[in-house]
């Protein structure tokens, strides 16, 4: 009964503890930036609205832009399948908005059937492999910086985080809000590690 007590006690400090570092290591690894010169950035899906980036893939698609214009990336991909009540795919749409702020279609490649973070990557390392593409820069908000970086490494992609530097909150809540959803994501993430490599197949946005 006593090594139950204290099995119970471990899994509560566990769960507690676990979630707690996870959150403070999004929040510190979220203010980094480890930009440099790649053979290709991948800018990782988010929403779309009738056609067009949400505010969220639009400051993606603006920092890989930039990125290219700069000369620190000669390609870019994008990446997203198509979402509910959606007849765009999310890397379609980041392309059209790329092509009509100059990028040449010639350097855009396109990874449209993920709908994770984790497909999000795999799928698109495929893509580039064939391109022969070997480095890359991923592309995304900060908070989710530290994950995608995580499952990049896991998956064998050589690749650096380069977060937008344009996110904007609409309050202390709303950021608040996404900090916490990571620190799930991250947690279920960490778990999922810990599995046989099936776990590939699946993953939070």
């Amino acid at each position: 009964m006593r090594n139950l007590a204290k099995l119970i006690l471990l899994f509560c400090i566990f769960s507690v503890a676990l979630p707690s570092f996870l959150m403070w290591r999004v929040a510190n690894f979220a203010e980094k930036d480890f930009t440099q010169p790649a053979d290709a950035a991948i800018v990782l899906g988010a929403g779309v609205f009738r056609g067009r980036p949400s505010p969220v893939l639009r400051a993606r698609i603006d920092h890989a832009v930039g990125l290219y214009n700069a000369g620190t990336v000669d390609k870019i991909i994008f990446t997203g399948g198509i979402g509910r009540n959606d007849t765009l795919s999310e890397a379609e749409v980041s392309a059209n908005y790329a092509e009509g702020r100059g990028v040449d279609p010639a350097d855009i490649l396109l990874e449209d059937k993920s709908t994770s973070t984790i497909e999000n990557l795999r799928f698109a390392s495929e893509i580039g492999e064939e391109a022969g593409i070997d480095s890359y820069l991923i592309v995304s908000t900060p908070y989710h910086m530290l994950r995608a970086t995580w499952i990049a490494n896991d998956i064998g992609i050589e690749a650096a985080s380069s977060p937008t530097q344009t996110t904007r909150w609409r309050s202390d809540q709303t950021r608040r809000a996404a900090l916490f959803q990571e620190t799930i994501s991250i947690s279920l993430y960490s778990m999922r590690r810990f599995l046989p490599a099936t776990f590939l197949t699946t993953g939070q946005r």
